[in-house]
C-alpha cells in the first residue's frame, strides 16, 4: 500500500500541487436492527476506497474512488489537481495550510474480543438479549428497537510532508429504545452504549441489564408529569451537561462554524462563563467512543482545553483553520469515509469536575428541577439552543420531588454558562454519533452542575 500511495503523491507534487494527501481504508462492518423479538436486519460488508485531497494555487480539489490500484490513482490525484486549479481562478482568498511536522507510525489495536471474531449469532443474541429484556420489563411497553453496529479495519494515511500512518481503528455500538403507553400518554426512553475497547464493553454494559432500564425509564414517566413552566434554578445531570456541551457550546468552538458567524467568533480571550467552568475536547481517553491516534489530516490527536475558568482559550481546528489564526492544529479534522473530505468534528466534549457532592448542590434550593437524561438537543449559531428532557424530578427545599415528563429547556448558551455557580466531582461520559453532514462516534459528558436560572419549558 505504502508505495502504491507514495506515486500517487508524486503524482500530485509534478501536477503543482502544494499540498497531497492521500486516504485508502479497508474496513469491515455489520449492522443489525432488532424490533422486538424479530431480527428486521442483517448486514455485513467490506467497504474499500480511497480519498485523494490537493491543494493547488490556494484552491482545493478532492476525488474518491474504489479500492486502488496505481493507474486508476494517479488518474484522480491528476484529476483533483485540474479542478483545483480550475476553481483558483475565482478564487478571492487563497487557502493556505498549517505547517506539520512528518510522522511515521503504525497504530494496532488488540481488543480481548475482536467484534470480527464474534459470531453473528452471538451478536444477535446480545441484541435480543436487550430487545427482551425491556419487552419483558412491564406489560406497558409496548414497542422496542435495538440498532446494532462494529466497525474494523485499517485506514492509511499520506502526505506530501513526509508523513505515513496506518491505524486501526474499531468501534462497537448500540442504541436501546423503548415506548411505553398507558391510558393516552406515551412515553419514550433510550440509552446507548459505545466503545473502541472491543466487544468486550457488553461485558461492562450487560445487555439485559441495559434494555430494562431503558424499559424502567419509560414506564415510570407514565406516572410523571409536565413541569410548571418558567425561570428556575436547576440540577443537570451529566448526560445533560455533555449534551449542552456539545450541541451548545462544541458547534460553536468548531473554527469552521466559528469563522461562519458563530457568536464566538470575537470571543477568544474573553470571559463567557463563570469561574467553575473549564470545558476540554480530548481525543486521548482510553477506550472513549470519540478517541484515535491521529486524525484524518495525521495530526496526532490531543486534550484540547476550550474554557478555562470561564474564559475562551481555543478552539478545535484543522490545518486550514489553524493557519487562519496562527495556532497549532488540534488533531479535530474527521472524515466519516473515504467518500468525504475530512471537516472539524469534536471528539469526547466535557465539562471539568470540581469539587461538590450532589447533596451540595440541591442543599437551598426552594424550588427547581433535576434533570437527569436528555431526549435530544440542537443548537445555532447565534448561541441559542434547545434541548428535550428525557428524565426530571422536582427540587422542594433541597430534596428530590416527584417525576416529571415532557421538559424541556432553552436559552443562550453564554447566558447559561455565566449562570453555573456549582460543578460537581463526579464525572460521566456517554457515547453518540453526531451529523454535521457527515455522522462521527463522539462522546460527551461532566459532572452534575447547578444553574441559578433556567426556562423550563411545561405546562403554565
Amino acid at each position: 500500500m505504502k508505495g502504491v500511495l507514495c506515486k500517487a503523491i508524486d503524482a500530485g507534487v509534478k501536477s503543482g500541487a502544494e499540498y497531497v494527501e492521500v486516504r485508502a481504508q479497508k474496513l469491515f462492518t455489520t449492522m443489525l436492527t432488532i424490533k422486538e423479538d424479530r431480527v428486521e436486519a442483517a448486514k455485513h460488508g467490506i467497504e474499500e476506497g480511497t480519498a485523494i485531497r490537493v491543494l493547488v494555487k490556494g484552491s482545493w480539489g478532492f476525488a474518491s474512488i474504489g479500492a486502488p490500484n496505481t493507474e486508476t490513482l494517479i488518474e484522480a490525484v491528476l484529476d483533483s489537481c485540474k479542478m483545483a486549479k480550475a476553481a483558483s481562478s475565482r478564487l478571492k482568498d487563497p487557502i493556505r495550510l498549517d505547517e506539520t511536522k512528518a510522522v511515521e507510525d503504525k497504530v494496532v489495536l488488540n481488543p480481548r474480543k475482536h467484534p470480527s471474531e464474534i459470531s453473528i449469532e452471538d451478536k444477535i443474541r446480545t441484541t435480543l438479549d436487550m430487545s427482551n429484556a425491556a419487552m419483558a420489563y412491564d406489560g406497558r411497553v409496548r414497542n422496542c428497537t435495538v440498532d446494532y453496529l462494529d466497525l474494523s479495519g485499517t485506514n492509511f494515511f499520506m502526505n506530501n510532508a513526509g508523513t505515513y500512518i496506518e491505524q486501526d481503528k474499531l468501534y462497537v455500538w448500540s442504541r436501546v429504545a423503548a415506548t411505553a403507553s398507558e391510558a393516552g400518554v406515551f412515553t419514550f426512553s433510550r440509552e446507548e452504549i459505545g466503545s473502541t475497547a472491543g466487544y468486550e464493553v457488553f461485558d461492562v454494559e450487560d445487555p439485559k441489564k441495559v434494555g430494562e432500564t431503558v424499559a424502567k425509564r419509560a414506564v415510570e414517566q407514565l406516572s410523571a408529569k409536565p413541569p410548571r413552566g418558567g425561570v428556575f434554578p436547576v440540577i443537570l445531570g451529566p448526560r445533560v451537561v455533555g449534551t449542552f456541551a456539545h450541541e451548545a457550546f462544541g458547534h460553536l468552538a468548531e473554527a469552521d462554524l466559528t469563522l461562519s458567524g458563530s457568536v464566538l467568533v470575537d470571543k477568544l480571550g474573553k470571559k463567557i462563563a463563570s469561574d467553575a467552568v473549564t470545558l476540554y475536547d480530548d481525543g486521548t481517553i482510553a477506550d472513549a467512543f470519540g478517541s484515535f491516534k491521529y486524525d484524518d489530516e495525521g495530526i496526532p490527536a490531543q486534550k484540547t482545553q476550550l474554557i478555562r475558568d470561564g474564559v475562551v482559550v481555543s478552539l478545535m481546528h484543522n490545518l486550514e483553520t489553524a493557519h487562519k489564526f496562527n495556532v497549532k492544529p488540534t488533531g479535530n479534522a474527521r472524515a466519516e469515509d473515504f467518500r468525504v473530505e475530512p471537516i472539524i468534528r469534536m471528539r469526547n466534549t466535557f465539562l471539568e469536575p470540581k469539587d461538590y457532592c450532589f447533596e451540595d448542590l440541591i442543599e437551598g434550593i426552594r424550588f427547581g428541577y433535576y434533570l437527569r437524561s436528555v431526549r435530544g438537543g440542537q443548537a445555532n449559531v447565534d448561541g441559542t439552543f434547545q434541548v428535550g428532557i428525557e428524565e426530571a424530578y422536582e427540587i422542594v427545599d433541597g430534596e428530590l420531588g416527584k417525576s416529571l415528563r415532557d421538559v424541556s429547556i432553552s436559552g443562550n448558551t453564554l447566558d447559561t454558562l455565566l449562570k453555573v455557580d456549582a460543578v460537581g466531582k463526579d464525572l460521566e461520559l456517554s457515547p453518540g454519533r453526531c451529523g454535521k453532514g457527515q455522522t462521527a462516534f463522539v462522546c460527551d459528558g461532566g459532572p452534575h452542575i447547578r444553574v441559578k436560572e433556567m426556562l423550563v419549558g411545561g405546562s403554565a
